[in-house]
């Protein structure tokens, strides 16, 4: 059976699709705060950490009770236009709890910064965060942020090599990894993206680095177009030798797919971890 995508509008949008999906990102704001305060009662959390010169160059770093084993990055979605890093602190708690400092980056939105201007404010971060906890490096994304994760591993990756040489896993979550749907939807009107910076910035597009090793993750509930990217990295990856796997998690959507991460023995940590 043939399918062809004639509204890309609606084949991206999430929270018109999912059943009370407005609740989101409101949903977050309460357990977020109560994870950040938590933890800087206890004094492993250090906020608003800077690593750039702009305004949202800031990162929250959520440390484990003993010493960091490594650290995790977690890049946080919005289609790059929308949203910060405040929402997904308490996502933090499973790899905290298997012993990883986790940095919590955000950054410049478009349409004030380009897809290519945040893909090199987020290898800023990283490298800022690397400075602060030794070890091997593990990033995850949601969503847009899932896009800037694979963008650290690919043959036009930002990270100056000392730091890409310490990436030892990549979990991709509902990721973007073709950027060329986007400029027929409405969104882009914000986002800006071109035809040349489509072809540039998507990392399906790009070879991944040597030794790149990547999960792609997904809600089995989600959009169409969302499964569909997630499947293609993976794809297309392993047929140019980096190390690649696809998950459709069962009744997941856009929004609930995160909730493993808080959950240090969920099989979404378990593949970050792996």
């Amino acid at each position: 059976m043939r399918h062809r995508i004639s509204d890309w509008d609606n084949a991206y949008a999430n929270g018109i699709n999912i059943p009370q999906g407005d609740r989101w990102p409101t949903a977050w704001v309460e357990p977020a705060r109560h994870y950040r305060e938590a933890l800087s009662a206890l004094g492993r959390a250090k906020l608003n950490l800077p690593y750039g010169e702009r305004p949202r160059n800031r990162y929250d770093l959520f440390l484990p009770q003993d010493q960091a084993s490594g650290l995790v990055v977690f890049v946080h979605g919005g289609f790059w236009i929308g949203l910060d890093n405040s929402y997904w602190s308490h996502f933090a708690r499973g790899s905290v709890e298997r012993g990883y400092a986790v940095a919590m980056p955000m950054y410049t939105l478009a349409p004030e910064s380009r897809i290519a201007e945040i893909t090199l404010e987020i290898g800023k971060a990283i490298e800022a965060a690397a400075k602060e906890v030794e070890g091997p490096i593990r990033l995850i994304g949601h969503s847009a942020g899932g896009h800037l994760v694979t963008r650290m591993i690919s043959s036009t990756s930002p990270l100056p090599d000392a730091v890409r040489g310490r990436i030892v896993n990549v979990v991709s979550l509902s990721g973007v990894h073709d950027l060329r749907p986007l400029l027929q939807t409405k969104m882009n009107e914000k986002q800006r993206i071109d035809r040349e910076e489509a072809y540039r910035e998507s990392p399906a597009l790009l070879e991944p680095t040597p030794g790149a090793r990547v999960t792609c993750w997904v809600g089995a509930a989600e959009r169409s177009e969302f499964i569909r990217q997630n499947a293609l990295l993976a794809n297309i990856w392993r047929g140019l030798g980096a190390e690649t796997g696809a998950v459709e998690e069962p009744d997941k959507h856009h929004f609930n797919v995160l909730d493993g991460l808080g959950d240090p023995n969920h099989p979404l940590v378990d593949a970050l971890f792996s």
